[in-house]
């Protein structure tokens, strides 16, 4: 039995054997850890007013509809153990760097697919936070290192394992502080991530142009113990494998906060570096996308931010990928996720309002229709690990702000007696 089997066991039994004990699970902090108020953002809205305002809505949206499909055949392959022909899959997807329109990769969606039912049994089982005895949350993980065995030197093979690992070892710990983390949650969670490691090997320093590998690999240094300082050349590499795919840009800004493993005046320096380096692609956005994550949660980075900048990366973006999934996230980003937030520091909250008035003119200059569940995601600042027991209420909700912070926009226009129609082309307001 591999080692992390042993310590994720021994974790189990010690919280089955101590009443009362149970992992941290039960309740989700937010992404990045910090406490930030948010004004309210479920105010009744004006009937009259909503019912002036006409805009698509649709449910599957294009993008979830492309996503749903790749992660459908990563789950079938995977479920009918054909695991030859889904490793070839998500490799040629990888070498043509293959993304959806709302740029996701689809070598990452085929390869959550993959790991879904595994990842999703575990995290089943500890919803509850006290996970039963016979719980499973090492039989799948166990089924797929099986498979890993039947595939030496396969590099997708293990990483789709050690991906596995890696979201298994986040259930256990949450991203919540350290302090916040119980000893044998973070037992859990390490124990996992090791075997992560363990698992890719040699295969993060064999030069591989791999996106899909590279990413597994800094994923992996992100959440290992040991001394970080490659982290930001690591992600470097890998933005630079792919300068399409703006996650990476997320995921390094977010982790080179002080309280994962960097400081603010890295971050900084990396965003600006990130930002020349991807000049061709996305123009200042390149600032913007490292910047994004970071800014929504840390007062300090936010405060010290060279707004300006930000937001003609904001503005390059859009001018660069008219995209409605990406369209809806700068705007829910910009109305929801930062401009429902405040914390009390004077110069973080004036960047915030600032970067919230962007609303309006992304919403007049590039929205066409509405993802909902991007607004409610916004509005609870893009928690990766919230758990939602209803979409449709989730979904509900999300268009309940974006329509009340659309109407608002439009407010003027409106009472005037206007109907505002969103085209393909844009908002019109047309006669009543």
């Amino acid at each position: 039995m591999i080692q992390f089997s042993k310590i994720v066991t021994d974790t189990l039994s010690a919280i089955a054997g101590r009443k009362g004990a149970a992992p941290d699970m039960a309740v989700k902090p937010l992404h990045h850890g910090r406490t930030i108020m948010r004004r309210e953002v479920h105010q009744p809205m004006n009937a009259g007013a909503a019912s002036m305002l006409q805009i698509l809505c649709p449910d599957p949206t294009a993008e979830d509809t492309c996503r749903d499909q790749h992660i459908k055949t990563g789950q079938r392959l995977a479920r009918q153990e054909r695991w030859e022909e889904l490793s070839a899959m998500i490799s040629d997807a990888d070498a043509v760097r293959a993304m959806t329109p709302g740029a996701m990769p689809v070598a990452d969606l085929l390869s959550y697919g993959a790991r879904a039912d595994v990842v999703m049994a575990v995290e089943h089982a500890l919803l509850s936070g006290t996970p039963e005895r016979d719980a499973p949350l090492l039989d799948g993980i166990e089924a797929l290192e099986h498979i890993l065995a039947d595939f030496p030197g396969n590099y997708v093979i293990a990483a789709v394992v050690a991906q596995a690992h890696l979201d298994i070892g986040w259930a256990w710990r949450g991203t919540g502080w350290d302090v916040e983390v119980s000893a044998l949650n973070r037992e859990a969670f390490e124990a996992h991530v090791d075997r992560a490691a363990d698992i890719l090997g040699g295969f993060c320093n064999k030069g591989l142009q791999s996106p899909f590998l590279a990413a597994t690999c800094c994923a992996v240094l992100s959440g290992a113990k040991e001394d970080k300082t490659q982290l930001a050349d690591n992600y470097e590499a890998l933005i630079d494998l792919n300068p399409a795919n703006p996650r990476p840009m997320r995921a390094m800004g977010n982790y080179l906060l002080p309280r994962w493993h960097g400081s603010h005046a890295k971050l900084e320096l990396e965003a600006r570096r990130t930002a020349a380096r991807t000049m061709s692609v996305w123009g200042a956005g390149g600032y913007t996308w490292v910047m994004f994550d970071a800014i929504t949660y840390d007062d300090e980075a936010c405060a010290h931010l060279d707004l300006a900048f930000f937001i003609e990366g904001l503005h390059d973006i859009l001018d660069r990928t008219n995209d409605a999934y990406i369209v809806n996230l700068l705007a829910a980003y910009c109305a929801n996720a930062i401009g429902q937030a405040f914390s009390g520091n004077d110069e973080a909250d004036q960047n915030r309002a600032r970067i919230a008035d962007c609303t309006a003119w992304i919403v007049r200059d590039h929205l066409t229709e509405l993802h909902p569940m991007i607004w409610a995601h916004a509005a609870q600042g893009f928690d990766n690990n919230l758990r939602v027991h209803s979409p449709e209420r989730f979904a509900a909700s999300g268009r309940e702000d974006a329509v009340r912070i659309i109407t608002s926009l439009f407010r003027s226009e409106i009472a005037a007696g206007k109907r505002i129609v969103f085209t393909d082309t844009g908002p019109e307001a047309l006669s009543a």
